[in-house]
C-alpha cells in the first residue's frame, strides 16, 4: 500500500528522533507497525452543534472512517469551523463569515502539511466552508475526495397548507412564507442558496462523487456513500490520483455551465475565481456572461422557481441536470472516482421533467448570473437574473443612498421606502464591510413589506436566498473610492440586465469632482484577525481573496 507523504513520520533514518513521533502515536492507542505500513488519512470535518447544516456531519464521519478502515486505511478525523450565515444575518456576525473561507484554507493545508497525510476526506455542507474546503484542496495536491452534507427539509413541506412547492409567491400570508426560512431537518437550507449550489457545484468539479451532492442530509443513502467514500480514497491513494489531476480549467469551466443550468447563487462569482487562483489560473467575471448566454437555466430551484433541492434529488440530480446541458461540458473531464462526464450521464435519467426542464423548454432562456459592467461598476456588478422578474430586467430610477445595511432596515421598518425606487446600500464591501456582509435582511424585509418595484444595489453581497433585482459585489467598493462612492440620492440609474449593463447618469467628470475630497467611511474593527483581513483582501471582482 503506497504511502506517498506519511513515511516520513516512521523514517528511521533519523534515530533516534523517530522514536519521539513514534511514541507519541502511541499514545493515541494505534498500531505503530500498521500504522507504518497503511495510508493515513485526514477526515477534514466541519461538524456543529450550532449550525443544522452540519450538526449530522459527525455520524457521517463515523461512516467514511468505517470506509476507510475496510479499504485498508486509518482514518484521523479533525475539525475546522462550521460559521452559519442564517445566524449571523442582519447582526454584525456576518462580517465574519466570508473571511472565514480563508482561515478554513489556512487551517487545513497548514495541519495537513505538518502532520503528513497521504489522503483527505472533506465533509462540509455550508456556505463559505465548502469553497474553503476545495481551496485548500487544490494546494495541497492529495489525493482528496470533498463530501456534501447534502439539503435540509423545510418545515413547509409539513404544513397542512402546503401546497406541493416552496415558492415564497405561492404563500400570499406572511406566517406560511416564514415558515420557508424554518429548517425542519439537518442539512443546508433547502434552497439553491450558496451552500447547496456549491455542493453541487462540487459534483460538477468533479472533486466529490457523482450524484452525492443532491441526496438528503436525513437520507439513508447518505450513509451509504459515506462510507463507499471512505473506500474510494484508499484506492486514490494508491493510485496517486490526486486534486489537481482533477481541479484544473476543464473542472472550473464545467462548474460555470452547472452554475448557470441550476440558477446557482451569485457567491459562486466569488468562489468559483479563489479556487482557480488557488490552482495558478484566471477566471475572469466575463466568463460568467459568455456562458450565461449560450447556456440555459433547466431548474426552477427556489428562489429561482417553485421547487426544492429534494425536488431535485427525485428528479435524478446533477448527473441528470448534466445529461441535459451535455452539450456545454466537458464529457472527458474525470472525477474522483475516474470515471468521465460522459460515462456518468450515459447512465443518468432525468425522472421529473417539471424540475429539470428540457434545454428546448427551459426554466429560463439564459443562465442563472449574469455581471453588469458600466460607469457605476467598472469592474463588475453580480446579479441573479433567475430570480428577477422579466418586467423588472431593465429598470430605471432614483436612488435613495444608505451608508450602511442597518441604516436601510431602518427605512424599510419606518416606511420610507416607496416603489420605484433604487436603494443603494455602500460601504459594504470585502474591506468597507469588513467582510462583505449579505443583505439578506434587506431583500426579506421588502419582500415582507410587500414591495415589488424595488431594486437594490450594494457593494456587500446577497445571500442565495435572495430574490428581485438585487444587484451585489459592485467594483471598485465604496471603501477604495469606487463610484458607488459618488451616488447621492436622486441620481438616476439605469440597470439594464440583457444588455449586461449598469450606469448612473453621470459625467465621468462629475464622478471625479465628487470623489475628489472623498475618504472612506471607517468603521470600529475589533483587533485580530479582521485587522489583517481589511489589509490583505482583493476586490469582490477577483474573488475577495487575500494578497
Amino acid at each position: 500500500m503506497k504511502k506517498l507523504k506519511s513515511m516520513g513520520i516512521f523514517d528511521i533514518k533519523d534515530f533516534p528522533i523517530n522514536f519521539v513521533r513514534t511514541g507519541i502515536l502511541k499514545g493515541t492507542g494505534a498500531d505503530i507497525e500498521e500504522l507504518g505500513e497503511k495510508p493515513l488519512i485526514a477526515v477534514v470535518n466541519s461538524y456543529s452543534e450550532l449550525n443544522p447544516g452540519h450538526m449530522h456531519l459527525r455520524t457521517i464521519a463515523e461512516r467514511v472512517k468505517e470506509g476507510i478502515f475496510t479499504a485498508g486505511g486509518i482514518p484521523f478525523e479533525f475539525d475546522v469551523p462550521a460559521p452559519c450565515d442564517g445566524i449571523t444575518e442582519g447582526n454584525e456576525g456576518m462580517r465574519f463569515v466570508l473571511p472565514q473561507r480563508e482561515l478554513i484554507a489556512d487551517i487545513i493545508e497548514t495541519h495537513v502539511r505538518s502532520q503528513l497525510f497521504d489522503g483527505m476526506v472533506m465533509i462540509s455542507t455550508c456556505d463559505k466552508i465548502n469553497p474553503g474546503m476545495v481551496m485548500a484542496a487544490a494546494r495541497l495536491d492529495l489525493p482528496t475526495i470533498f463530501f456534501p452534507g447534502g439539503p435540509s427539509s423545510f418545515q413547509i413541506r409539513y404544513s397542512e397548507k402546503m401546497k406541493g412547492v416552496i415558492a415564497h409567491d405561492c404563500y400570499p400570508n406572511v406566517e406560511d412564507r416564514l415558515l420557508l426560512t424554518t429548517v425542519a431537518t439537518c442539512g443546508a437550507c433547502e434552497i439553491m442558496g450558496t451552500a447547496n449550489t456549491f455542493q453541487c457545484l462540487s459534483e460538477a468539479l468533479g472533486i466529490a462523487i457523482p450524484g452525492t451532492a443532491t441526496i438528503p442530509a436525513f437520507h439513508t443513502d447518505k450513509l451509504l456513500w459515506a462510507r463507499i467514500t471512505g473506500k474510494r480514497i484508499v484506492d486514490m491513494v494508491e493510485e496517486n490520483l490526486t486534486a489537481r489531476q482533477i481541479l484544473n480549467m476543464k473542472a472550473l469551466e464545467n462548474a460555470l455551465v452547472v452554475n448557470a443550468a441550476i440558477g446557482g447563487s451569485t457567491n459562486a462569482t466569488l468562489h468559483l475565481p479563489a479556487i482557480a487562483h488557488e490552482l495558478g489560473l484566471s477566471l475572469p467575471l466575463q466568463r460568467f456572461n459568455e456562458i450565461a448566454t449560450k447556456v440555459p437555466t433547466v431548474t426552477g430551484i427556489a428562489p429561482n422557481g417553485n421547487y426544492g433541492m429534494i425536488d431535485l434529488y427525485v428528479a435524478g440530480g446533477i448527473p441528470a441536470v448534466m445529461k441535459v446541458i451535455e452539450q456545454d461540458l466537458h464529457l472527458d473531464h474525470k472525477n474522483v472516482m475516474g470515471t468521465t462526464v460522459k460515462e456518468v450521464i450515459d447512465f443518468a435519467i432525468v425522472k421529473d421533467t417539471r424540475v429539470i426542464q428540457p434545454r428546448e423548454k427551459p426554466f429560463a432562456g439564459e443562465g442563472g448570473t449574469v455581471v453588469l459592467f458600466g460607469n457605476l461598476a467598472p469592474e463588475g456588478a453580480v446579479v441573479k437574473q433567475s430570480a428577477v422578474p422579466a418586467d423588472m430586467r431593465v429598470f430605471e430610477g432614483k436612488v435613495k443612498v444608505f451608508e450602511a445595511e442597518s441604516d436601510c432596515l431602518a427605512a424599510i421598518r419606518e416606511k420610507k421606502i416607496e416603489e420605484g425606487d433604487i436603494l443603494v446600500i455602500r460601504n459594504e464591501g470585502p474591506k468597507g464591510g469588513p467582510g462583505m456582509p449579505e443583505m439578506l435582511a434587506v431583500t426579506l424585509g421588502l419582500d415582507l413589506n410587500g414591495y415589488k418595484k424595488v431594486a437594490l444595489l450594494t457593494d456587500g453581497r446577497y445571500s442565495g436566498a435572495s430574490g428581485g433585482l438585487s444587484v451585489g459585489h459592485i467594483s471598485p467598493e465604496s471603501y477604495v473610492g469606487g463610484p458607488i462612492a459618488a451616488l447621492k440620492d436622486g441620481d438616476e440609474v439605469r440597470i439594464d440586465i440583457p444588455g449586461r449593463k449598469i450606469e448612473v447618469r453621470l459625467t465621468e467628470g462629475e464622478i471625479k469632482r465628487r470623489l475628489k475630497d472623498w475618504k472612506p467611511r471607517e468603521r470600529a474593527i475589533p483587533e485580530g484577525y479582521m485587522r489583517r483581513y481589511v489589509k490583505y483582501v482583493g476586490s469582490a471582482a477577483e474573488g475577495a481573496i487575500l494578497k
